[in-house]
Order: C-alpha cells, then structure tokens, then sequence
C-alpha cells in the first residue's frame, strides 16, 4: 500500500551554489547537498547514483544521510566513468569494456548493501545503437541479457530494479519500454530482479503509465517510482502533475492497487528552469498528498470500478476530478 515516503534526485540541491553558499568557490560538496535536501519538508529519504556520489567509505556517507534525519532509499547506476561506456556498458563491442561495466555494477552493488540500502537501479541509457545496421541485434540482446544476469545474480539479497527509457544518449535503447523489459526480466529469471517506471519515460515511449504498471505488476514487481513531468517529447523533468494530473492520479491508484510500498522518487529538474530545489521538492510532496489522499477517497467509491466495468470515460473522469476538487476545496 502506498505511504508517504518521499525521495528525490540529490543533484538538484547542487543549483544556485553561489546564491545558498556565499563565498562557496567551486561546486558544493555531497554533504553540502544532502544538507540541504534534509530541509524539505517531508522528505524522508534520497537515492544516490553509483560511483559519482559515493566514496572508499559507502557507511559514511550513509552516515552523512542518517545525520541529516533522511535515509538511503537505493544507488543508481551511472556508467560515465569510462568514455568508452558511449558505445555500451553490458552491450559494448570490446569485450574489456563490458567486463569493467559489469565489475563497476557489482561494486555499487557492494555499496549499496554497505550502507543499508536495499536496491539498485540501472538505467541502462548507453546500451543500444544509432544506425541501421549498427549492431547484431540477438548479439546486443544476448549481451544485454548476461550482463543483468551476472550482476543480479551478484547479490540475491540486493533488489536490481531495471529503469527503462526509449532513448537518450542512444537513438535507440535496448531497454525501451515495460514491455522489452518485462521480457529481458522473464529471460534471466532471477527473483531479485525488477521494474522502475519513470512517468516521463513512459510518457516519451508512448505508454499510459497506469498501463504499464499493470503490466509490471502482473509480470514482475514495481520496485521503483519516479515521478515528474512533461509533454512526451523528452526527459523535461518539470513538476510532478504539471501537465498530466489525471495520468498521475491514475497511475498512484494503479500502484496502490498494486501494492507498492516503495519511496516515490521526484526525479525533476528544478535546476534547469533556475527554481528553487527545496522550495519545487517541498512543492512535489503536497501534491503527492493530495493525490494519495484522493487515490485514498477514490478506493472507497464503488462508483469508479462500476463506470470502469461499462468503460464509460464521461463517469469515470467526473469521478477523479471530484476526487481532488473535494481536497482542494476542503
């Protein structure tokens, strides 16, 4: 069932660094941000990426997280290290490099359980190609499918949560939808292994994201949420129910069907409009309230799966728009 456990991207908190740190000369440290991100209100938890924000010593700086009165929600996976990660991370053409991907992954793999965190995400953007006949797709495919394989079967205790995206870097990725991935999931068939549905992902890959999730959730398990924004032509990262407000809501009524339990991840972009982190991140939270209450109020309402028995569109949207109205007014 969901609850109110909120996450969100740590580097946003890195923006205005002159304006929140005078004197500040350079870029503020992890610490700095996590510090910052800990005055949102109601944030309970952050997700932090593998190996950008995390030094020799993972325990200390979940140490950092836990002083702040926050918590490590998981790591996420980022392959810039080498430049070579462009052409691949699991589906590289150089043997080499697919193995220093796979080795980094099982490393982050290590820090996340080092610091008591209980997932990894891999966003797999780097894997995947750009012409026509690039690549041999069974050989990509097969490459893709041993590198989850060997880092899921890693750890069997850490969850790998597989965060997909139809492209960006790559023009096209290997992993672009829930479908692929439901797919690449059946095919390792390990326990530990999962979805994260990120709502402007599936926006840009053409899906209805309540959609999705029903697919993930009859399929696999939804291990992870990020929630934002945007018009389905990019990653825009804008606020969460900016612009899909009913897509929002049906997706957390999706989820809360479901039986997700997870922390809902706000993974917007408040630096690249120059907002304010803490005051968009504090803005995102008392929109899930609301909603989480309205999903609440809809579960109780017969009304909603009876117009959905008849697929009557005209009852069933009066009925979430009532839904929030009756918040918004109270």
């Amino acid at each position: 069932m969901l609850g109110h456990r909120f996450a969100t991207r740590i580097n946003s908190f890195a923006s205005d660094a002159s304006g929140y740190w005078p004197g500040l000369s350079g870029k503020p440290s992890l610490e700095q941000m996590i510090r910052r991100a800990a005055t949102v209100e109601g944030l309970t938890e952050l997700d932090l990426n593998y190996p950008d924000h995390i030094g020799q010593d993972p325990a200390a700086t979940a140490r950092v997280v836990r002083d702040c009165g926050l918590r490590v929600s998981g790591l996420a996976m980022r392959y810039y290290t080498n430049p070579a990660f462009k052409r691949g991370a699991f589906t590289n053409p150089d043997r080499a490099v697919r193995r220093e991907a796979i080795d980094l992954t099982k490393r982050g793999i290590d820090a996340a359980r080092a610091m008591g965190a209980p997932m990894m995400t891999l966003w797999l953007g780097q894997d995947g190609w750009d012409y026509a006949f690039q690549c041999d797709y069974p050989a990509l495919w097969a490459d893709e499918i041993a590198g989850i394989a060997e880092v899921a079967a890693h750890d069997p205790g850490c969850l790998i949560s597989l965060e997909y995206k139809p492209n960006e870097p790559r023009s096209y990725a290997v992993l672009p939808d829930a479908a692929t991935t439901l797919l690449a999931i059946a095919e390792v068939g390990l326990p530990n292994l999962g979805v994260t549905i990120d709502f402007a992902h599936a926006l840009y890959a053409d899906e209805q994201p309540a959609f999705a999730a029903a697919l993930v959730q009859s399929r696999s398990r939804l291990l992870g949420l990020h929630l934002n924004d945007g018009y389905g032509k990019r990653d825009d990262g804008l606020m969460v129910g900016a612009v899909h407000e009913q897509a929002t809501l049906e997706l957390l009524r999706q989820v809360h069907r479901g039986g997700f339990d997870g922390a809902i991840y706000f993974d917007t972009f408040p630096d690249a409009s120059g907002l304010d982190p803490v005051a968009e991140c504090a803005a995102n939270i008392r929109t899930m309230r609301r909603m989480l209450e309205a999903v609440a109020r809809m579960a109780g309402d017969n009304r909603l799966s009876e117009a959905q028995s008849r697929q009557d569109p005209i009852s069933a949207q009066e009925i979430a728009r009532q839904a929030l109205a009756r918040l918004t007014t109270a």
